[in-house]
């Protein structure tokens, strides 16, 4: 037995020695199409990670509602009504929508103001908010440094929350920066926290890199303001916003007559539905890829077909010979197959090699060499394991599919009938 595979496997080496170009461009249409089926699902990946980790950058799971007006008369009060909220209706949204919202705060927003610091000098939009609006907008204090507290909104303290980038351009890169007093309107103020650098891909008032924050009671005792720019809510783990925005309206429509059904009197971004969209989009995305690489990989596995179809054609005698010689069908059969497994094995295996060095040492290289990051246009990519397994069965079938047809007609041939044959 063991002789006869040392046989099988010399006579292999022998066949391809002999059909060269064809044995190479088979090889090469498995390797091409196995980089490409991995190399798309990893950039695949790499951009579905970035897109979902860029929307999470505005904040999960949140609506932002600012005033509107209303479409639907009620009770006797006519359409286009403008409906404002004051701050108590927001504090009355908190205390009576507890089943629906974990989390909301006001926002008082301005961009006419002035930070100096020494002789660095910045303008910059400054939001007043209440202490949940850190977390729920994602907006992440540095080490050693914290966001708003409930005591400084009581204490109306003048203390200020910068972004990364508005605070690099007061302090350059400098680490101390908490307990420093920076001037705002002329006006002294402490830094107590610098935002976490963070991915965002959305916004509604400019990015909160190039923002400061600070308590909504201290905004209003500078700018007065009787009604917030809007508030921000997050829904509970687990509840449908669309359940949140109904209690939202559910607070507010007794209180400004208005039909609690008027999804106009409220202008409400709904943040989750950018949410919905990528993952929809990205379900249709990866199923594309997979008709794609199936088609790739199959068309790689009529070139095995075809190369092992000439291989049983040309050694139809030698297959006659170890049939009459007492030969196995099956033996003759796992011969073929194993032949047309290993071109198979082969080119994938290349593929393999070459997808993964291309995913881990690209965008370091692109990083360092051409000056830009990757990952700034299509994420990091990374090897996929749906992908990686997708490709891993494609190519099995393909191998098995591509060697067993010429196999069989191989280990079917009567003695004769063969050695006539050639």
């Amino acid at each position: 037995m063991s002789s006869f595979r040392l046989i099988s496997i010399r006579q292999f080496f022998k066949d391809i020695s002999r059909q060269k170009m064809r044995t190479l461009l088979t090889t090469v249409g498995i390797f091409w199409g196995t980089v490409s089926v991995v190399l798309l699902f990893s950039v695949g990946k790499g951009l579905q990670e970035m897109m979902v980790t860029n929307s999470k950058g505005l904040g999960d799971r949140i609506s932002i509602v600012w005033p509107g007006v209303t479409a639907k008369a009620w009770n006797g009060m006519p359409q286009g009504r403008r409906i404002r909220y004051t701050e108590s209706d927001v504090r009355e949204i908190k205390e009576n929508a507890t089943e629906t919202i974990s989390a909301i705060s006001v926002e008082y927003r301005s961009s006419a103001f002035n930070m100096k610091f020494g002789r660095s000098t910045a303008s910059a939009s400054i939001s007043g908010v209440w202490p949940a609006f850190g977390d729920m907008r994602n907006i992440l204090p540095q080490e050693g440094g914290r966001f708003l507290n409930q005591l400084d909104l009581e204490k109306k303290r003048r203390v200020v929350f910068l972004g990364d980038e508005i605070a690099e351009k007061l302090f350059g890169k400098t680490s101390e920066i908490v307990g420093k007093t920076i001037n705002i309107n002329k006006v002294p103020y402490v830094v107590i926290g610098v935002m976490q650098k963070k991915t965002q891909n959305s916004a509604y008032a400019g990015r909160d890199k190039d923002k400061g924050f600070i308590p909504s009671t201290t905004f209003n005792s500078m700018m007065n303001r009787r009604y917030p720019s809007n508030f921000v809510f997050q829904a509970k783990e687990g509840v449908e916003m669309a359940s949140a925005i109904d209690e939202v309206h559910r607070v507010l429509a007794p209180r400004y007559g208005y039909d609690p059904s008027d999804t106009k009197a409220l202008s409400i971004w709904d943040t989750t539905k950018n949410g919905k969209f990528w993952v929809n989009f990205f379900v249709i995305f990866r199923s594309f890829l997979v008709v794609i690489g199936c088609f790739t990989l199959i068309t790689g596995g009529i070139g095995v077909a075809n190369i092992m179809h000439v291989v049983v054609q040309e050694r139809t005698k030698e297959i006659g010979i170890k049939i009459a010689l007492g030969a196995h069908k099956n033996m003759i059969l796992m011969q073929f197959l194993a032949e047309g497994t290993l071109l198979i094995v082969l080119g994938g295996g290349l593929g393999f090699a070459l997808s993964y060095s291309l995913v881990t040492f690209l965008p370091p290289f692109l990083l360092q060499t051409a000056g830009f990051d990757l990952a700034e246009f299509i994420g990091t990519p990374n090897i996929d394991t749906f992908g990686t397994m997708l490709t891993v069965t494609i190519l099995g079938l393909t191998a098995i599919f591509a060697g067993y047809f010429p196999a069989r007609k191989a280990s079917n041939l009567q003695p004769v009938q063969a050695i006539k044959l050639f």
